[in-house]
């Protein structure tokens, strides 16, 4: 199902909750929303359409990808991004890392280890600010 975008502040900066296999039903809605917003958007995190876990879907060159859990644990090569949200208006800097090294869960609760570069490693970043509850 297609949510609403949420733009509260007060929310967007409250720290997601961890996801558990009993989220798995918030898979479809935010793959369902981020497929209606792919004009402009390439990755969403579920507080943006109102539920508080810690759950990100994202285009992967081409591909969807849901990540449970994710937490960066390498970063390497910094540079300055702007960038722009669903939930907010305008465009705002922030610090990206060129390659970053996420671990995650899989739909399965399953534990992943990968990098990702370039694009791909600025939108995995964007998102999982929105899980600490930052707000660029």
């Amino acid at each position: 199902m297609i949510r609403e975008i949420c733009t509260d502040e007060a929310f967007l900066t409250q720290k997601a909750e961890p996801a558990t296999a009993n989220d798995l039903g918030v898979v479809q809605d935010l793959l369902d929303t981020l497929i209606a917003h792919k004009d402009g958007c390439v990755g969403m995190a579920a507080n943006m359409i109102g539920i508080n876990k810690r759950i990100i879907a994202f285009d992967n060159e081409g591909e969807h990808m849901i990540m449970f859990n994710p937490v960066i644990v390498k970063r390497a090569g910094p540079y300055e991004a702007e960038e722009g949200c669903l939930s907010l208006t305008g465009t705002r800097k922030a610090k990206r890392f060129q390659t970053i090294k996420v671990q995650w869960q899989n739909e399965k609760f399953q534990t992943r280890l990968k990098t990702f570069i370039g694009w791909t490693a600025e939108i995995i970043q964007h998102e999982i600010d929105h899980c600490e509850g930052i707000i660029i």
